[in-house]
């Protein structure tokens, strides 16, 4: 919790003091970004079939005629109730932003290792809009470093985040990006763990509260979180 301002002028000094950081800070964001977009690209060889809204579709379907894709891994497992609290969080953030990066040249769809009739009902129980389709029976999300084995975990030689023993998990969270050239299929970035947290505006409009987050003192940072019909 802040300190109180002994007067306006000291408020406004304090203030402008923490723009010069914040204003270096976005300089240093928008040179990461550049970074990003100047990473070698890896080509995809998986011949991946998903389950989605409109039956069996290529990963090259996904693009729906786009040059860009993006993919958030949500964590559904196949033999789960419902899906991971945290992932409906980011889900919640992200509902109805596939409008705007359509006009981008991008598309955006949720992909999870649960069977798909499990991700239509869980998808109209929270109202959500964005598509999101099943990796059943295929390795996309094991090669993209989000779904592990029995055997991996037990071992601990499951590698998440670019690390091994990275999460402790059959399913994990992640975002990915792709991008499409003739019939070619280029693998560009994905993004895991804290990397995914600029993608939750709830969390980034808390992070200018005085109280933040205010998850210190909990038996986990995200304790406090339910389903969104669960409040």
């Amino acid at each position: 919790m802040p300190r109180e301002a002994t007067s306006r002028a000291e408020w406004l000094a304090a203030r402008e003091a923490l723009l010069l950081r914040e204003k270096a800070h976005t300089r240093e964001r928008d040179a990461l970004a550049e970074a990003r977009r100047a990473l070698p690209a890896m080509r995809m060889t998986g011949d991946y079939v998903f389950q989605g809204p409109d039956g069996p579709e290529s990963l090259r379907d996904l693009f729906d005629g786009k040059s860009q894709l993006l993919v958030y891994h949500f964590m559904y497992g196949a033999d789960w109730d419902e899906g991971c609290p945290s992932c409906s969080f980011w889900a919640d953030n992200l509902d109805g932003i596939d409008l705007h990066l359509a006009q981008r040249d991008t598309a955006f769809v949720m992909v999870s290792s649960a069977p798909y009739p499990a991700l239509a009902a869980y998808r109209a129980r929270m109202g959500w809009r964005f598509k999101w389709l099943s990796c059943a029976g295929n390795r996309f999300n094991s090669d993209l470093g989000v779904s592990f084995s029995a055997e991996e975990l037990a071992a601990g030689t499951q590698v998440y985040n670019y690390r091994q023993g990275g999460f402790g998990g059959p399913e994990a969270p992640g975002l990915s990006a792709f991008l499409r050239k003739g019939s070619a299929i280029w693998h560009t970035y994905s993004t895991y763990g804290r990397g995914l947290d600029g993608f939750n505006g709830a969390y980034q409009l808390l992070d200018l509260t005085a109280k933040g987050r205010d998850e210190d003192g909990l038996p986990f940072s995200m304790a406090w979180l339910k389903r969104r019909d669960r409040y």
